[in-house]
Parts: structure tokens; sequence; C-alpha cells
């Protein structure tokens, strides 16, 4: 009986892109999105196979196996077409040979349609590769390499399997907008192409041996691993959850409060289920800085208990790149010129070395090394078994990786999505697209010394909007905007051909920026269906735009959880889990855990203050003053570290005037402010960092970026003053979220409104208690905390609290601390 051999398995595409490729990086060569190519492609593929007649094969599978000592390379793919018939094609020309010429038809040498004597005995293959591109196909003179090589490698699986000495290529390009096709046809002897597929299998062997020695490598130490601490009440329940959950190929809403170590709560169960062979790589995916931080130190933790596992923490681009100014080219980027020429021996050599690959160390090694730190940190990624990154990296449709998703994704990918209570916002905007009249005609006045047509279609784009605005008096919903979309696709097609032409004219950058944001737009058409809503309205500042606008996002990242055999949502706070299952998933029954805490409940002391309102209505001088004696009454209670927190920077500058305005002594006060620089921040945390013996106030706002994902353990913050609920501003674009699903589900105020408001306010509070050591105040200010349909919110551990007032907080306060402190 045959014993199964070890397999590596590889794409024909990922192999060829990976091995064959070489030059620059350069951004300016081409305005198109390879991820929209793929996926407006896929009907234009199926067109044009459609059209090809009996002879014509379409979608085959093929698999070629290489064996070597200690295992099997097995090299998978799907050829597009694949031709059998007894008709010849010329060597050399362009086109498809027509059938339907005479046998000794003299034609042209020139003319793409020639025809010579057939052979009646000879079965003629040939293997038909289709590109979508966004490129002008007649500009093209031959195939780009890349994707002859894709072909080349089925013509030779193909020829081998047939034992033929010749088969053709076919290069089949289709553009996406025009549907305009070009043909390249290319003989291919077998012997030429053996010789070409040997040399090529032979670039890849040391990544195939690394694939594969790695491989046992880590399963032999995930075996030896332990969890690296005494594990904390309900940790190894929630650690066995997120096991099983992986395990049931399932989906899991984990509500665990803080200071019950949801992160290594999910990432040592998830490396124990790729020990077990459940999973080959998890995706630990966040939507703040701060939070990969916290993964990145788990990971690390794990690594030095024993873990052999390859993990990198991704950094965005413009955060990475060393330039003081990102410049994707040749020309201003010493790191893009010659990159490809350098990074694959720059990836083996840095992947042998480490196991945990940062921003810092990436920097360090791709400036020795010369090549782009962002793509070096991409191509690590492949070689990687944990990836750290934000959520775009997965879920967004102008960002994903296609490296692992463009071809059906993973069965064996595990997503880990930290503080998932941001991903319902992240999504909408990821699914949603804007345009704006005024940039239209902003851009035409750039093509001063360039036509092409340019110019005509931005008229017929702004004519369109022209009568929109018209119309408009407030927000416009639109049902029909099949013209507009017309409009737009013919003027990226003409702007696809400039590119094309490789001219600079002045503001490149912002014409590039342009097209992306028209392609966009164009991409998410295809997405519209009963879950978008259309419309126009007018900016702030009296610009006019065209928005379409994904209400629910779920069925989108139901499409992207399908590239995941597992994936976990977690967060301190996912109340109500029925509107986050409802919004990020349309599985019918995910899982659902909420975490007990740890902590005393004694250490926390939570009130409601109802005599104030942080109502639109109610927002006046005396209702600001209530506010500033809260503030004054919290801290006067015991010196320390406070955060404020306030739903906007006015509502936030006018209790902050009135609280410096009573000189509390030793008392100082910090005002976040808009659009802070990374220093700013950073600075502005520091000082709750340092030794203070008198009192700090922090003023933030609610949402913001220091209302979750930071740690103030200890007495660097002792309490949190939320002043309101957190309702999101009320918008035209929020009235139609209400009026979705108060049509839907009858619960429109609370999903435009309520809940996205509440979480804020969770998070906010949330920074207080950290540890099982912390001892903190929360003061829940607005008289609307008391009403059932918010307090429904409330996590199980704020059980009843206690209502107060701005003259009887102060002794409640002190009789806490007291307890607390005596």
């Amino acid at each position: 009986m045959d014993v199964l051999r070890p397999q590596i398995h590889i794409s024909v595409r990922s192999l060829v892109e990976f091995v064959i490729r070489h030059g620059d990086i350069d951004e300016r060569t081409g305005g198109g999105n390879p991820l929209a190519a793929m996926k407006r492609g896929a009907e234009l593929h199926r067109k044009l196979q459609r059209r090809m007649g009996a002879f014509y094969h379409s979608e085959v599978p093929l698999k070629f196996t290489i064996s070597y000592d200690d295992y099997d390379l097995a090299l998978e793919g799907r050829a597009d077409g694949i031709i059998i018939d007894d008709t010849p094609r010329i060597p050399g020309m362009p086109g498809l040979i027509s059938n339907k010429m005479s046998d000794n038809a003299r034609t042209d040498p020139n003319h793409t349609e020639v025809t010579i004597e057939r052979d009646a005995h000879r079965e003629y293959v040939t293997i038909d590769e289709i590109k979508g591109v966004f490129r002008d196909v007649e500009a093209m003179t031959e195939p780009e390499e890349v994707h002859l090589a894709q072909a080349k490698c089925y013509a030779f699986i193909v020829a081998h399997e047939k034992k033929i000495s010749t088969i053709d290529v076919q290069m089949t390009y289709n553009n996406l907008d025009t549907e305009e096709v070009r043909r390249f046809v290319l003989p291919q002897s077998f012997d030429e192409l053996k010789k070409w597929f040997l040399d090529l299998i032979a670039g890849y062997k040391r990544w195939a041996d690394f694939s594969y020695y790695w491989r046992i490598t880590r399963e032999n130490s995930i075996l030896a691993l332990g969890f690296p601490f005494t594990y904390r009440p309900g940790q190894e329940k929630l650690c066995r959850d997120v096991y099983l959950t992986i395990k049931r190929k399932k989906r899991l809403f984990l509500q665990a409060p803080t200071g019950t170590g949801k992160t290594l709560s999910t990432i040592f169960p998830a490396i124990k289920a790729m020990g077990d062979g459940l999973c080959d790589r998890i995706f630990y995916l966040t939507a703040k800085t701060i939070t990969r931080a916290v993964a990145k130190d788990t990971f690390s933790l794990l690594l030095s208990n024993g873990l052999e596992a390859k993990t990198v923490v991704l950094t965005a681009k413009d955060k990475i790149c060393p330039l003081e100014e990102r410049k994707c080219n040749p020309d201003d980027c010493p790191y893009a010129k010659g990159h490809f020429d350098r990074i694959n021996d720059a990836v083996y050599d840095l992947l042998t070395d480490e196991n945990l690959f940062d921003r810092d160390s990436i920097l360090a090694f791709a400036d020795e090394r010369m090549v782009c730190p962002f793509e070096l940190s991409l191509d690590l990624s492949t070689w990687c078994d944990c990836i750290v990154g934000d959520y775009n990296y997965v879920f967004d449709p102008n960002v994903y990786l296609k490296r692992f998703f463009a071809e059906g994704g993973g069965e064996n990918y595990v997503f880990l999505v930290d503080e998932a209570h941001n991903l319902v916002e992240r999504a909408r905007e990821m699914y949603s697209a804007s345009l704006v009249k005024e940039d239209f005609l902003s851009v035409k006045k750039l093509f001063t010394t360039y036509n092409g047509g340019i110019p005509s279609a931005i008229n017929k784009c702004n004519k369109i909007l022209l009568e929109w605005k018209k119309r408009t008096d407030g927000c416009m919903q639109l049902n029909d905007i099949d013209a507009f979309v017309y409009a737009s696709s013919r003027l990226a097609a003409a702007m696809e051909k400039f590119f094309e032409k490789h001219i600079e004219l002045p503001h490149m950058d912002d014409i590039r920026e342009f097209y992306f944001q028209v392609r966009n737009f164009l991409n998410i058409t295809e997405a519209l269906d009963e879950n978008y809503r259309i419309y126009c309205d007018f900016m702030e500042n009296g610009c006019f735009y065209i928005r379409l606008l994904c209400v629910d996002p779920s069925m989108q990242l139901q499409q992207r959880i399908d590239l995941s055999r597992a994936c976990v949502f977690f967060s301190a706070t996912l109340l109500p889990v029925n509107y986050y299952k409802r919004l990020l998933c349309r599985d019918k029954e995910p899982y659902a855990v909420y975490a007990t805490s740890v902590f005393d409940e004694k250490k926390r002391f939570v009130a409601i203050g109802r005599d104030v309102s942080s109502r639109y209505r109610r927002r006046n001088g005396t209702e600001y003053d209530r506010y500033a004696d809260y503030v004054k009454s919290i801290c006067g209670a015991k010196p320390g570290n406070y955060m404020v927190f306030g739903p906007s920077y006015r509502f936030l500058s006018e209790i902050y005037e009135r609280v410096e305005a009573f000189g509390l002594p030793d008392t100082r006060l910090l005002l976040q402010k808009p659009n802070m620089t990374e220093q700013e921040r950073e600075e502005y945390l520091l000082a709750f960092s340092k030794e203070n013996a008198d009192t700090l106030l922090g003023f933030c706002v609610m949402g913001g970026v220091f209302s979750e994902g930071i740690d103030l353990t200890g007495d660097r913050l002792i309490g949190a003053v939320i002043m309101g609920v957190g309702l999101p501003m009320v918008t035209h674009e929020r009235g139609l979220i209400a009026d979705f699903f108060e049509r839907r589900d009858g619960e429109g105020f609370a999903y435009a409104y309520l809940y996205p408001g509440m979480n804020k306010v969770l998070q906010a509070a949330g920074r207080v208690i950290r540890t099982t050591e912390d001892v903190g105040v929360i003061a829940l200010l607005d008289e609307r905390f008391c009403f059932p349909d918010y307090r429904q919110t409330f996590p199980r551990e704020w059980d009843n609290p206690p209502v107060v007032s701005a003259s009887s907080i102060k002794e409640k306060i002190i009789s806490f601390w007291s307890t607390n402190c005596g």
C-alpha cells in the first residue's frame, strides 16, 4: 500500500508572479487596479468562453506534481480555456485563426487571419489564458511576461499529459470598460517548454524546502507549548470556546470585559489549532495601532515560551515609507529602483534569520538591502504563520491581500477580529463610495496639453451631476444612475489610455487620485443591492456629491468571512450582541459567549447623574455649568488622574473653559484638539504616565483616539467622567440608516444612533479598570442613562448603578474611596 507523501501546494499564478518578477516599483505606469480588474473580469471571462464554440473547454483544472526527497511539490491551476481541434495556428501571429477559409488560401502576410494546409492526422491544442485589463488592448504589442508565463505552465502540463511535441499558447486580453479583445497566439515546442518550466521550478526549490521543513519545526514547537500563565477565572473556558469554534468551522462573537485576557485567550487556542492541523495561517485584525502592539507583544510572549512561528506586523504604506514624501517610482525612490531584482533574496535571508517582524526590524533590513519596506512586509507575510494588521487587509475590496484571497481564499485561514465593535462603521465606509461634482471640473482644468477624450467624458459626467444638483433640495435619493455609471466608465477608460502613454502632467498625484475615486465608485456599483441607498447632497462647503451608501455591510463582510475556516469577533463592548451579529455576518447561528468579569465589583464605583443632559436643545450655559460642577465634585473627592469625555470638541471646550475658570488648586488641565499629530498624542498620554501628586484632568472626545485601546493602569487613571450618551450627529445619512432599519427591523433609532453611541460610552468607561488591582470611578452624566433602552446596553457588571446629583456625588465618591483606600 502506497504511503501518502507530504505535499507543498502552490498555484501556478502565485508561482510565476513570485519567481519571475524583476525591475522597478513604479506606480506611475498604468492606473489600473488589479483587484478591480479581477472582480470585473469574471463576468467577461464567462462571456468570452461561451462564445468560443464546441472545441473550447473552459475552466479546466490542472495539476503537476514534482517529487523531492521528503515531499511532493504540487503545482495547481485552472486553465481559462483549452482548445482541442484539427485547426492549426500560425506561429507568431496575433489573433484567432479563422476556421472558415479554404485550406490553401493565400492572404496578406501581415493580416491576422492566415490559413495553411491542414494536417488531417494531427490534434492541435491551444491553451487560452484570458486577462481582463483596464489598459488599451489595441496599443499592446506583446503579452505581459507574467501572464505569458502562467499560460506556458498550463501548456507544459497539458503537453506533458497528452505527450504532444507542440502546443500553442493564446493570450486573450479583454478591456473591462470597452470589452475590446486582443489576442496573441504563440507556438511552443514541448522541449523548450520543459527546459523553461524546470528552470522556473528550480528557482522555487529553496522556498518549497523552507515551507516543508519549517512546518515540521512549527508543529513540534506548538505540541510542546503550554499556556504561559495561570489561567484567570473563566479564561480556560474562553480558550476552549475559541478552539472549538475553529474546529467546527464556525463564527464566534466573544464579549470579553477588560481583564479577561482576551488577546491571549484568542491567539493561544488559534496557535494550538494550527498545531493540530486545523488551520495554516492566523490573521489577527485590528482597527488601531495600539491594539496591534498588544497582539505583537502576545505573539512575542509565546515565542519566548518556545513557540516557533513566523509573525509579521503589517504597517500602512505611508507610515512605513522611509521617504519624507512617498513617491513609488524609480526616479524619486532609491528603494523602488530595481526592487524586484533584490526582493526575493532579501525576503529569504530575513525569513531564515528571525521569527517576529515588526515596523522597526523591517525598516532596518529594508534599508540594508535597499528594498521597499512596505513591499518587504507584504512578501514576508506570504511565508508567515501569523499576520497582524488592520481590518482592511482582509475586508477592504481595494486594499485586501490578493496574494491570499485573490484565488478564492484559504480553507484553513482563521480570522481573529479584535475590537470588533469598530468594524460596523469601518465596513460601511469600505463598501461605500462618493464622487464630488467639483472634482470633475478641477481635474478637467489639468488636461491642458492632453485631450484624449477626457475633457469630453468629464463634461458628460458633470452634465448629469448638474441635473441632479438643480433638483436637489437637501438630500435626494436616486434610483436610476445607469447613465452616470456609463459616462463614468467611459471617463475611466479614457484616463486609462492616458496613463498607458506615460505622459507626465502637472499635478499627476491629483489626477491619479481622482481616477482611483472614479474606479472605486464603478467597482462599488457592481455590488449595489437592497442593502444600499444612493443619494445626492451638499457638503458643508457647498460642494455637491453623489454617494453609494452601504447601509448594511453584513453581506459584503460575509463574502470575506467565507474566505476563512473560522472567524472570531471579540471586544470588551459587543452589546447588544444581536446588533453586531446582524451587521457583521449573515450566518444564521453564530456562537456568542459573554465572558465573566474577573474584577472585584467593589473596586469600581458607577453612578448616573440624572439632572443633566447633552441633548442639543439642552446645550446652553446653564447645562454646561451643571456639567462643570460635576467635574469639580468628582475630582475634588480624591486627587488623581481623570479623563472627562464629551460628545464633541465644541461641547468639550465649553466644559473645559468653565472648569479652568474655577481655578482649582493643584490641578492641571489637558484638552484634546482636533487632528493631533502622533507626537502630540504621545505627549498627551505621557502626562498620565508620570507620577502626579496633584490632579490631572484630560478632556477627550468620545469615540476619539483616547477613548479606547489605551491602558492607563493603577494610579495613572482613577476616574472617567462621561458627559452624554455619545449618539452620532443627526445627518441626512444617519436618517437614511435609521429609515432602512426601521422599515426592516423596527429598530431604526437603535441601529442608527443608540447602539453606536452607547458603544462609545462603554469604551470610554473601559479606560478606568484595566487590571485586578485597579480602583476607579465611572460617572455617567445624562438623564438618558436611566432610560430602559439605554440601560439594556450596560454590561452585566454594572448592576443597578445608583442615581446621583451634582450636589450628592462627591459624598458618595468620598465614601467609595474611604472604603478602598482606608
